[in-house]
Order: structure tokens, then C-alpha cells, then sequence
């Protein structure tokens, strides 16, 4: 996996790594980067889940009225 460096507020990064429990800064930005895009899956599947009945009924054809 390719790495890219950057630099960020030194009081933010002791932050996560108090909040994420973990004594190395690589580590603990890591694990948010991960959990960030873990909850954004989440929130994915979520969507699409309660999106998916609404797909099934749209696709039926109207019923006659009257």
C-alpha cells in the first residue's frame, strides 16, 4: 500500500491519540481514518437497505382506480 506523509496541529493528533487509546500517532490517525470509513460503509448499507423496499414497490404498476 502506497504511505503519504502529512503534517498536522501536534495538540490534535495527542488528542485522538488520548481519545483512540494508543501511543503512536501514526497509529491513532490511522484508526480514525479506518473508523471514518468503516461508519461511512455502515451508513452505505444503511441507505440502502431501507431504500430497497421502495425500489420494489415503485417497480409495480399501478393499481386501477374506481
Amino acid at each position: 500500500m502506497a504511505k503519504v506523509n502529512i503534517s498536522l496541529d501536534a495538540e490534535l493528533v495527542v488528542e485522538v491519540m488520548v481519545l483512540a487509546g494508543v501511543g503512536s500517532p501514526q497509529d491513532a490517525v490511522e484508526a480514525v481514518v479506518r473508523d471514518y470509513i468503516a461508519r461511512g460503509h455502515r451508513t452505505e448499507a444503511r441507505v440502502q437497505s431501507q431504500d430497497e423496499p421502495r425500489r420494489t414497490t415503485d417497480s409495480r404498476p399501478p393499481l386501477p382506480e374506481g
